[in-house]
This record gives structure tokens, sequence and C-alpha cells, in this order.
């Protein structure tokens, strides 16, 4: 794993705190880590000047490659992802409709969305004028209720993957349904890589549009994403951006993504394509084992290792049982935030539980952590009143 300097000078001197980070990927923490390669080439990348357009041209064809899609796209992240996918199955390729965005007069601009599976960035879908349409119930839906929310109006199907959340129908089944009626299904698959094999899942499973995060585990910057799928559709979207045709900027252009970003990005896509995967997730699990084996004989808490989906690699995961006495899931994720350094940690999940990516944390860390949530939670076991939660 790689190692950083805790306190960077430039953090002291604007007097912030750098924290622990096995809360996962959240642009709150500041995404991931860029590696040292992505770093040189947009210093480089820097240096000169380019035609963006043609830098685009062979960033996308990268991406497209890199997806098995038609074509590729680099994006100012996922939600611009999102944002470009909705624009481009609103106007297609007709620069009439492109300049007319946000106004969706004359145009189909619903798009279908298990309402199960809404969620805090759904916003991004809206922003180009498309109306989000709930199918389903809270709890999930059946194949009647998609079949039934299909209008004359419907642009697209939007299909959401993300830990945790409900999928009342496969993507194969949506996209089966959607195409038979000509409507085309965009995927938002922000935090689904690492595995490198879900790169080319969605697009395998006939997503027509599938936008990932660059700043998650691909390692790019921040403020990056990629987008891929069907030519005519990324074309679409390339035009919402910006096009030499239409007379103003598309509704996208405040998402623009600059030469060093462009090159920050299949710079670290090119890395992650190349990367070890399993050496990596060896190395996760070795300090995810290190915290649970430290906190293993605490009573009222059960402490395990999980690798299933939702996790997002291996993970310590404390469970609290119905005899703890100790402080609440809440007040130990606020003792860890509050210590020196900080120290973030994730929740929910399958109730109210503490869970810990170890993708973000560096070599040592977990030490850290395994000691201060010892400080933390050591005490309960003196005999005390159970707390009600």
């Amino acid at each position: 794993m790689p190692t950083y300097k805790r306190q960077p000078s430039i953090y002291e001197r604007l007097g912030i705190p750098t924290v622990i980070n096995a809360q996962s990927w959240v642009t709150m923490l500041g995404g991931s880590l860029m590696r040292p390669e992505v770093f040189a080439a947009m210093e480089e990348a820097g240096r000169h000047f380019v035609e963006i357009e043609k830098l685009h041209d062979v960033a996308g064809n990268f991406v497209a490659k890199a997806v098995g899609a038609e074509a590729g796209f680099v994006c100012a992240g996922a939600a611009a992802g999102n944002l470009l996918m909705s624009a481009a199955v609103m106007t297609g390729t007709d620069e009439a409709k492109v300049e007319q965005l946000p106004d969706t007069t004359g145009m189909k601009s619903e798009i279908l969305i298990f309402k199960c599976q809404r969620n805090y960035y759904d916003k991004a879908f809206e922003v180009a004028g498309a109306r989000l349409v709930d199918v389903g119930m809270p709890g999930g839906a059946k194949q009647y209720h998609l079949e039934a929310a299909f209008s004359e109006n419907t642009a697209a199907v939007a299909y959401v993957f993300a830990p945790f959340m409900k999928y009342p129908l496969s993507l194969f089944e949506v996209v089966e349904i959607a195409h038979s009626r000509g409507v085309p299904v965009v995927v938002d698959a922000s935090a689904e890589v690492p595995p490198v094999a879900n790169l080319r899942r969605y697009t395998e499973e006939g997503a027509d549009l599938v936008t990932f995060s660059g700043g998650k585990g691909l390692r790019g910057p921040q403020n990056s994403g990629i987008l891929a799928g069907k030519k005519e559709l990324v074309r679409a979207a390339r035009m919402n951006y910006q096009y030499p045709g239409p007379s103003r900027a598309g509704v996208a252009r405040a998402a623009k993504v600059s030469k060093e970003t462009l090159v920050g990005m299949i710079t670290a896509l090119d890395l992650f394509l190349k990367t070890d995967h399993e050496a990596e997730w060896a190395a996760w699990r070795a300090m995810a084992e290190h915290i649970a084996g430290r906190l293993k004989d605490i009573s009222g808490l059960r402490v395990v290792v999980e690798e299933e989906e939702n996790r997002q690699g291996p993970q310590p995961v404390i469970y609290f049982e119905s005899g703890w006495s100790g402080p609440s899931p809440s007040e130990v994720r606020q003792r860890l935030r509050d210590g020196d350094p900080p120290i973030f940690v994730g929740g929910g999940g399958y109730g109210d539980e503490i869970n810990m990516a170890m993708v973000n944390v560096q070599e040592g860390e977990e030490k850290i952590i395994a000691d201060r949530l010892l400080s933390i939670l050591k005490p309960a076991r003196k005999s005390g009143p159970v707390v009600d939660r």
C-alpha cells in the first residue's frame, strides 16, 4: 500500500487537520489518493497548450476500449456523467434541441427510475431539464410496474448501482423491456470499480450509456469521471458539453474538464487496468483482519471481516449486540472524529453498525484505528446498565 506524509505542509499552513479515512471514497473526505504517476502526468500536461477537442477524442477512445463500448468521454465526475446522459437521451444529435435545453418543450423528457433506487445524487439527471418518474414502491417493484410506466414522453430508463442499493429487476431485464419499446437505458455506476470486471459488465448487459466516478476506485482526479456507451449517444453527450455547431455552449458546459484532468484521468485508468488487484485486495484484507483481531474479545460486540459486494473491499464491521452496555454506535463515531487525528468510519449498512473501508487507509493507520477503538470500547467490559437503542 502507498504511504504518505500524514500532515502535508499545505494543510498545516491552512490550519486544517488531515484525517484518517476509513469511510471509503466519499467526496466529503476528498475521494481517493491519486498515484504519483497521475500527479506527474497532470503536471506535464499543464506545461503545454493543446486542442481540447483532439485531446477529448484520444481520451474518449481510451475510455471506450477500457469499457468495451462504441465510444467514450472523460467528464467532470459521475454526477456530470448523469447530467450528460440525461441531456443526450433528450436531444440526441439534434442541434436545435441542444440549443433549447434546459427547455424541454417538444422533447421526450421523462426518465424512469425505480423508486427504491432514488438517491442523494439523482438531481443531476434533472439539471438538464428532465423529469424523473418513480417506478414501483420504496421497497421494490415488479415487472408490470416498469412496463406500465412507459409513455410517449419516456426518454430513458435510469438504473443505479451502489452499495446496499435494491435491484427489483436485473439490468438485463430492464434493458430487454426498455429496448423492446425503443427506449435507451442509462446506468449510474459511480463507485462500482473495483472489481475491474465492472468496467465492462454494464455495457455487456446492454446499457446504452454508463458513467463511473474517476475520483474513487480509479484513483483519478476527484473532479473526473468517465462516460461510455453507444456512439451516437456519446456524441450527443459531447454536443451538450461543447460542440462547434450550436451558437452557445451546451447545458453541461459548467461541468468542463481541464486538459490536466483529462490526462490525469486516462493515466489513472491505464494504471488501474494494470494494477495487481489481487495483491491490493490482500493488503486491504490484512489491515481489516488486524483491526478485527484487536477487537474480537470485547463482550457485547460481534466483530467480523466482510468482503461481500456491498462492502467495497474487505471491511472490519462492528455489530452491537443486545447485551452491549457501552457507548452507542453514533457516539463511537463521534469520538473517533473528535480525536487526534480525526478518524472517519462508515455506518448504516445492515443496521446501526460501524464499518471501516480499507480502500483509503494508509499503511500503519490500521494500528491507529484499532488503538483508538480499543480506548473507546474497552471500558465497556465493565458492568453497567444496558442502553436501550
